[in-house]
């Protein structure tokens, strides 16, 4: 449904740095080279293909308008991990990179049985679920 995700960001290399390793976790690697695209100062994770059209990347800039980024409240991404232990891996990452967390990784079963997942905020204050529905 979605082509791609973009969060603001006050620091973009502060981002990269977080970033990097939650997304790693997931099996995500950066679209861009370096961090930066010639186009503007943005950073992107996951799949991309600029000739080919195909996106569905999670993306950090700063705001268009030049005004400090900040995270929406009620606003959240829930990623696929692809295990519960991938759950595991982006909360530690998060946390070892500038992040805090907003619920440990754990069953939530108002949500269903098999519905594993943490939450935590990046640096800016986005909130981030990696979540696992496999038992």
């Amino acid at each position: 449904m979605f082509s791609y995700v973009t969060l603001g960001s006050n620091d973009l290399s502060r981002s990269i740095v977080f970033y990097d390793p939650v997304m790693a976790a997931l099996g995500h690697r950066r679209c861009t080279e370096g961090g930066v695209t010639e186009w503007f100062e943005w950073a992107g994770w996951g799949t991309y293909e600029d000739g080919g059209n195909i996106e569905l990347a999670l993306w950090l800039c700063k705001p268009f308008d030049s005004r400090e980024a900040s995270a929406g409240n009620g606003t959240m991404i829930a990623l696929e991990a692809p295990s519960r232990a991938a759950v595991d891996a982006f909360h530690l990452a998060a946390l070892e990179h500038g992040g805090s967390s907003e619920g440990a990784p754990a069953v939530r079963p108002h949500y269903g049985p098999t519905f594993y997942v943490a939450y935590v905020r990046d640096p800016d204050g986005n909130k981030l679920a990696a979540v696992c529905r496999a038992a």
